[in-house]
């Protein structure tokens, strides 16, 4: 059974508060779902959910709260999926993750689709923010070789460097465009280590302002929500992921609910 907690966490500088609300508002459009694209039905009073309950204004018991819950689930539970929030929430989860596979001799595998890298140099490196929580993570010793970041299309020259130096593979919006199906086949095969776990971090501005205007920081170009959710179909048949988060959905700058509904309908896909 897939396990669904809502993880109401915002650290965006200012720049993202109504995140917090997005997990109620996507369970809300999942009520409109009754059944998702390979016919099986959804009742989303029936999903085995939970919430983590934050105060926002004090990040150091927020950070200790997500990673404690984060780190108990992925050990009781076989697949967790978390609503953010915005990406620093996936600060603390894929950190528990990596303590996790640590503790179980698993090794960690990371997948992110993001229109940006978020590898800012970190302003608080004991509390990371929504553009520097994967610098972040690299630096606390997540295995960068086991790092995938897919539909970057805006990235700061500073990090640009950092990925170089680094050596974080990345999968480009124009490669995915090239040859979806062949892009997808790549992206699921990333994680076939038998020993791996795979997690997977979702902000929504990896999908074009289009179909999911309601982000705070909308970059153009990006995939259509068919094209997404193409590829989390394929990515929910990947036998060893065990963790996702869906980030950056403000329903506060949403446009006719499309990019909640997007939300909903990813959701829908993997439990």
């Amino acid at each position: 059974m897939v396990f669904v907690v809502k993880v109401p966490g915002i650290n965006g500088l200012g720049k993202t508060q109504g995140c917090e609300k997005a997990g109620n508002e996507i369970l809300k459009s999942l009520n409109e779902i009754y059944s998702n694209e390979s016919g099986k039905p959804i009742n989303s009073k029936l999903l085995d959910l939970e919430e983590i309950h934050l105060d926002n204004y004090n990040l150091d018991i927020t950070n200790k709260l997500i990673y404690k819950n984060a780190f108990d689930m992925f050990g009781t539970k076989p697949r967790t999926i978390f609503l953010g929030g915005d990406h620093s929430v996936s600060y603390s989860l894929t950190k528990a993750f990596l303590n996790h596979c640590k503790k179980e001799g698993k090794n960690p595998y990371l997948i992110v689709f993001d229109a940006h890298p978020d590898c800012m140099e970190a302003a608080k490196s004991d509390s990371p923010s929504h553009e520097d929580w994967l610098r972040s993570l690299i630096e606390a010793g997540f295995p960068k070789e086991n790092i995938l970041l897919v539909g970057v299309r805006n990235s700061d020259a500073h990090e640009i460097s950092f990925l170089h130096e680094n050596k974080i593979k990345t999968v480009s919006m124009n490669s995915l465009l090239d040859d979806l199906q062949d892009a997808c086949d790549g992206i699921t095969e990333f994680s076939s280590d038998p020993r791996g776990e795979l997690y997977i971090s979702i902000d929504i501005d990896v999908v074009d302002p289009a179909f999911a205007p309601g982000t705070g920081y909308q970059e153009p170009g990006g995939l259509t929500s068919r094209e997404f959710l193409y590829i989390v179909q394929r990515i929910n048949k990947v036998k060893n992921l065990k963790g996702v988060d869906v980030v950056e959905i403000n329903p506060l700058k949403d446009r006719d609910n499309l990019t909640t509904k997007l939300g909903a309908k990813i959701l829908s896909e993997l439990v």
